[in-house]
């Protein structure tokens, strides 16, 4: 009888956290840094460590927009995710407002890659290996989120496309991991 009460408990009807959150679907450590509009301007944050295999929520509650930018290292073998929405970053951890003259403010010009949550109230991104990419999947029941291999042209970065400067579409080829330029 108890282990029937804990199963119940278990299987309750409990509605999704709606937030912003990353999965590590591969063998290293990683470090993430988001990029984000709120009602305040232009912010990126950084640096979240992520394990291998696991995931962290990044901004808690309802999504407030559509895009979010992720650009990610690849402690252990090197390499990044990257795309071609340039904002400001630097090597500690940072919270800077503003997308605007990075170098001359002291910070890096660091290239995000976009994710669009198509004004999805929660989602989450899979980082895989370059070499894991796999069809499209939804994960049932959680809206905004994807699973495995989920929709990309990229290899290794499974999120919706990326754009060349925030809001815009298309995914530039150089975002797989690789070197940083």
């Amino acid at each position: 009888m108890p282990a029937l009460v804990l199963i119940l408990l278990c299987s309750s009807n409990a509605p999704a956290a709606a937030d912003f959150r990353l999965c590590n679907n591969t063998s290293s450590r990683v470090g993430i840094a988001l990029g984000y509009k709120d009602a305040e301007g232009w912010t990126t944050e950084g640096w979240w460590n992520v394990s291998s295999r696991s995931c962290e929520t990044l901004l808690r509650g309802t999504l407030v927009a559509r895009y979010y930018y992720i650009y990610a290292l690849d402690y252990d073998r090197g390499g990044e995710w990257s795309g071609q929405a340039f904002m400001c970053s630097r090597d500690k951890e940072f919270t800077i407002k503003g997308t605007e003259n990075c170098l001359a403010r002291g910070f890096d010009r660091t290239g995000f890659f976009e994710v669009d949550t198509g004004e999805q109230r929660a989602w989450t991104v899979q980082l895989t290996e370059s070499n894991e990419q796999q069809p499209a999947q939804r994960v049932p029941g959680i809206p905004g989120t994807v699973g495995p291999g989920g929709p990309a042209n990229v290899p290794g970065i499974n999120n919706p496309p990326a754009g060349s400067t925030p809001g815009a579409s298309g995914l530039p080829s150089t975002a797989a991991p690789g070197s940083k330029p």
